[in-house]
């Protein structure tokens, strides 16, 4: 989830991590675990002027399949389901409306059921997790395709998307 968002102007800063659960400061382990009830998660730093949260969020859903309440592709379970963690009542707002006009769209035909949730502490991963997709390209690429996730992404958003 670091690559799309990292190569937009106006993104400050995007970091790997876990958010939602009851530990502190979980490891890679432990959140694969399903025992500590949080998401892997991104924490975003950006600026508005350039790339408002209206467009993160567009960013967001062009990324996942957020009618898959098991996980993301290849990746099964609670800490892989999607989520919209929000810091205000205007996040909320502003992805509550998101996730309406993504469901009246009509571009899937299933419930959108990701989440849009408060948001809780962030923790970041560990240093090997940060910025994956740069470290591991070769890997990075094979899982992107090999997992479905490039395929649905241009199958329903088309090539300009695809990342």
């Amino acid at each position: 989830m670091v690559k799309p968002f990292d190569e937009q102007p106006g993104i400050i800063s995007v970091i790997s991590g876990y958010t939602g659960g009851h530990v502190e400061n979980p490891t890679y382990e432990q959140v694969c675990s399903e025992s500590t009830g949080h998401y892997e998660a991104v924490q975003i730093t950006f600026n508005p002027d350039i790339f408002p949260y209206e467009k993160l969020l567009e960013l967001y859903w062009q990324q996942i399949d957020p009618t898959d309440p098991g996980g993301q592709f290849y990746d099964r379970g609670q800490s892989y389901q999607t989520a919209i963690f929000y810091h205000d009542e205007k996040q909320k707002e502003l992805a509550e409306q998101s996730k309406q006009a993504l469901q009246e769209s009509g571009i899937f035909n299933k419930p959108i059921v990701t989440p849009i949730l408060p948001a809780k502490p962030f923790y970041p991963a560990e240093e090997h997790h940060q910025h994956y997709y740069k470290k591991n390209k070769a890997h990075y690429e094979g899982y992107h395709v090999g997992s479905g996730r490039a395929g649905f992404i241009q199958t329903h958003w088309g090539e300009k998307n695809e990342k």
